[in-house]
């Protein structure tokens, strides 16, 4: 095994990827607070947004690849327009802490949120509107950091993993 390229992006940590299939990049988020958008044909970078306030922790493509969701320590939810050129077309406060990863669900309708405040968010895709609010209060939901979080295709279940050293199972309806 050997390493065939090795390209250094910035000058803090890079915390997290995104593969775009259909435009043949990848978007790379930094603790620098920016997102490089970077060809997987030659490694070029093709834009370098100056994304967040904060380390970006999360990147996910919508599931037609034409919007990039970023968010990060700075608790934004941003929206990108991937053909515009990664042009900024949505910004919301969308939790109290820093937002740990984003999830589409199978059918791109719905996607989710997860924090350092315990939470995860539901929102309509479409709409970019909140739907529901999951935590430990309402939903008997995790007592510390949400981390990770995995839309599976079977019975259309969320799957979350936190720092209380538990997945929970979510069965969401709509």
């Amino acid at each position: 095994m050997k390493v065939l390229d090795k390209i250094q992006l910035a000058q803090q940590s890079l915390r997290t990827l995104a593969v775009n299939e259909s435009k043949r990049e990848i978007a790379i988020g930094t603790s620098d607070n920016t997102i490089k958008i970077i060809s997987l044909v030659d490694l070029s970078t093709k834009h370098s947004l100056n994304a967040h306030d904060n380390s970006v922790f999360t990147l996910c493509y919508n599931p037609e690849f034409n919007i990039l969701l970023s968010a990060g320590r700075d608790a934004h939810l941003k929206f990108w327009d991937v053909d515009a050129g990664y042009l900024l077309l949505e910004d919301i406060i969308a939790h109290m802490f820093a937002i740990n990863n984003i999830a589409f669900s199978p059918d791109g309708k719905h996607f989710v949120t997860c924090s350092m405040d315990k939470s995860i968010k539901v929102w309509d895709a479409e709409r970019i509107r909140l739907l529901k609010v999951i935590d430990k209060a309402r939903h008997a939901g995790h007592g510390t950091s949400v981390n990770k979080l995995l839309w599976a295709d079977y019975k259309n279940q969320l799957i979350s993993a936190s720092d209380d050293r538990t997945i929970s199972t979510w069965d969401l309806k709509f």
